[in-house]
């Protein structure tokens, strides 16, 4: 049983995501119940005006306050809990110090981190600790990486149940969307850009689709992403690139490696925008793929990119709670076996993919490291949200966050 004070502390609090996140908490968690969590930031001031926000029943809530370059107050803030949900980003820029600690000190970790090349340095650094340590640390537990990860696990496992064979090949679509930018997001899209910039080998790195699987250097099949207007056959649509899918199937492939690559050394993954049939699909797919690569150019040339930062949204920007409450999201994933078998799953979330989705998802990951696995159940080190958490976060998203996963 552990002695440590805390279930969960959430870090970045303060944040826009953290403080949706800690509003769903204390919905679902009263202060002071069998759940011990707290709230923790770098700023004092901000952390005592977000409880106070949050009414009568959050008078009790604790506070902790940690500078993320500081690593005594990391250190002994990690030392005080099970697990450290953290929303401080771009990781890339404050985050190692508070995966070291976690690392060395046995502590689970979740996060929301989109930044592949940052993650595998995580993991090549601070694996072998974790691993002694016993601290099992998972990233990209929102709408980057979840509804992929996890619905990739859902599909494979129902394709072993009915076809006694798992699918060697899968296609995600995103059929519908609705949510604004996240300024995190895009905030850690742009230090990604800036540091492939500057180094070459990087930028070559980056482009690996097996870049969060070096543990296994031999990982060479070759993945095919949609880069233009492509019409899909299985999806009997006009397709275009999903910006996600840089991260989103890094995220699958590691897991498929984690799981000893039960779908074989040839498995396929790719995902994608679903923009429609016809003359109208075909156009959108078009303006969707060259909008993309606008973006892509404007954020690589440093003139360009500092006039988008001043329009784009920043860290701690966001939408309103009524534009959350708008949001959604519904992401189908085609699977096909070596014989050809063939089957579809849908994935959905009923609020804003970036914040209100997110938010729960990575509330309810913090929740299943800290609660549905004893010690024993999974060794340390740097696992995925369908490698450790699987069918038992599913059961938590769908019964606690609005989100759904079904066969079509």
């Amino acid at each position: 049983m552990s002695t440590r004070p805390y279930d969960l502390v959430i870090y970045g609090a303060t944040s826009f995501v953290g403080q949706i996140l800690t509003r769903y908490l204390l919905e679902h968690i009263h202060v002071g119940s069998e759940v011990s969590w707290a709230i923790a930031g770098r700023s004092e001031r901000k952390l005592n005006e977000l409880r106070n926000s949050l009414g009568s029943d959050a008078k009790n809530l604790p506070v902790i306050v940690a500078h993320a370059d500081d690593e005594v107050a990391l250190s002994g803030m990690v030392k005080s809990a099970r697990v450290i949900v953290t929303t401080v980003g771009p990781y890339a820029l404050y985050g190692e110090m508070l995966v070291k600690s976690c690392a060395l000190n046995g502590t689970d970790y979740c996060d929301l981190c989109g930044e592949a090349y940052w993650i595998k340095k995580m993991i090549v650094k601070y694996g072998n600790a974790a691993k002694e340590s016993g601290a099992r640390l998972v990233s990209c537990c929102g709408f980057d990486s979840i509804p992929s990860d996890l619905g990739v696990h859902f599909l494979q496992e129902h394709s072993k149940k009915q076809f006694n064979a798992y699918c060697t090949e899968i296609k995600l679509g995103v059929n519908a969307m609705k949510g604004g930018a996240s300024g995190g997001t895009l905030a850690s899209m742009i230090e990604a850009v800036k540091a492939a910039k500057n180094d070459v080998r990087l930028r070559k790195e980056m482009g690996n689709p097996y870049i969060l699987c070096p543990e296994k250097k031999d990982l060479s099949h070759r993945q095919v992403s949609v880069r233009g207007p492509v019409f899909d056959q299985d999806f009997q649509s006009w397709s275009g690139p999903f910006i996600m899918e840089a991260i989103n199937a890094r995220v699958v492939l590691r897991s498929h490696m984690l799981s000893g690559m039960p779908y074989g050394n040839n498995f396929l993954y790719r995902e994608q925008m679903i923009t429609g049939k016809g003359f109208k699909g075909r156009l959108s797919a078009l303006t969707l793929s060259t909008m993309l690569g606008l973006f892509a150019v404007g954020v690589f040339m440093t003139p360009t990119r500092k006039i988008l930062q001043r329009f784009l949204p920043k860290p701690g920007e966001g939408p309103s709670p009524e534009a959350q409450a708008a949001g959604y999201f519904d992401i189908s994933l085609l699977g096909k076996t070596a014989s050809g078998e063939k089957l579809e799953v849908q994935v959905t979330g009923d609020r804003d993919p970036g914040y209100g989705c997110t938010a729960k998802m990575l509330a309810q990951s913090g929740l299943s490291l800290a609660f549905d696995f004893d010690e024993a159940d999974r060794e340390g080190g740097f696992w995925t949200p369908a490698t450790l958490m699987g069918d038992k976060l599913i059961t938590r998203l769908v019964d606690h966050s609005g989100m759904t996963f079904n066969l079509k």
